[in-house]
């Protein structure tokens, strides 16, 4: 049996061409922000990767289908939908063999852009090991595709919602490599900085591109993450954000909210606390990552 995959005539286009390909997530359409901002910064985004040189590739389920890119109507569509899945690892399969509809994380976007041949994906920021998780085991499946799923991964570190540490140290358990782009601490999603050593510095996107295909000459399995700090005119500092996490975190702890639904409810209770700027921030984010990613394909096809 082999997956059907359908590309968009946009995407199957460079794939004829050897054009260099960007996958884009869409969780961040279905569950990261309100209608219409959502379809609005997916548009954003992929214009940011098309005018870096390269070619995005939105990929979702939709009816069972798994789509690398999305056209424009399709966009609309899931900006809008309803009930749709947020699909991981875990359940990705099951949603395509009962025809369902769902939007991809991380994890699940690393195994359709590795399934499709695409070797670069941005995102906002991984998920990561959940803040009580030595209660909870809630550890997101991020970290372990990230581990064996051969995609470089470019996001503004882990989401700050997440104990960061703990997080890192995962990754770092698992051989994952994490680098830091044109800074020696690693990023906090919403902020530039962390008070985090990055272990590893790259400054220029080839050598991104070269140590991904030095990984896989060596046989090494696993992508890396690249940790894009955001913009400095964009971000909110870490030291603001604190007590907005800590006072989010403790709500979602009284509504006895969990699983999958956390993230989603933190993102939102955190915009209300910062009166949308967490949603402006988030936006200028995934835009620099967005960039950032065509860079790094771009050099991949060259040097490949």
């Amino acid at each position: 049996m082999t997956i059907s995959i359908h590309y968009s005539t946009e995407v199957a286009h460079a794939r004829a061409d050897g054009r260099p390909i960007v996958a884009l997530e869409s969780t961040i359409i279905t569950h990261g922000m309100p209608f219409p901002q959502n379809v609005e910064t997916a548009r954003l985004v992929e214009a940011d990767v098309r005018d870096a040189g390269a070619v995005p590739a939105t990929i979702a389920v939709i009816d069972g289908l798994l789509h690398v890119g999305l056209e424009a109507d399709q966009l609309d569509q899931l900006g809008q939908a309803e009930n749709v899945a947020k699909l991981s690892r875990a359940d990705m399969a099951a949603c395509i063999a009962t025809g369902g509809t769902g939007a991809t994380t991380v994890a699940a976007t690393m195994i359709a852009a590795h399934l499709a041949g695409i070797h670069v994906f941005a995102t906002g920021g991984i998920g990561g090991v959940h803040r009580g998780a030595e209660l909870s085991f809630d550890i997101s499946a991020d970290l372990q595709e990230l581990a064996q799923t051969p995609v470089t991964v470019v996001g503004a570190g882990a989401k700050a919602i997440l104990d960061l540490p703990k997080t890192f140290e995962v990754l770092e358990t698992l051989g994952v490599p994490v680098i830091a782009f044109g800074q020696n601490v690693l990023p906090a999603f919403w902020s530039a900085q962390s008070d985090l050593a990055a272990p590893i510095r790259m400054d220029a996107a080839v050598d991104i591109a070269r140590a991904q295909l030095t990984r896989t000459a060596m046989g090494l399995s696993g992508g890396q993450l690249v940790a894009n700090p955001i913009p400095a005119a964009d971000q909110i500092p870490a030291d603001a954000l604190a007590p907005i996490i800590s006072q989010a975190l403790q709500e979602a702890e009284d509504q006895n909210i969990s699983a999958k639904a956390v993230t989603p409810f933190l993102l939102g209770r955190i915009f209300e606390l910062t009166e949308g700027r967490s949603l402006t921030a988030n936006i200028a984010l995934v835009r620099n990552n967005a960039r950032l990613a065509a860079q790094i394909a771009i050099e991949l096809a060259k040097i490949s």
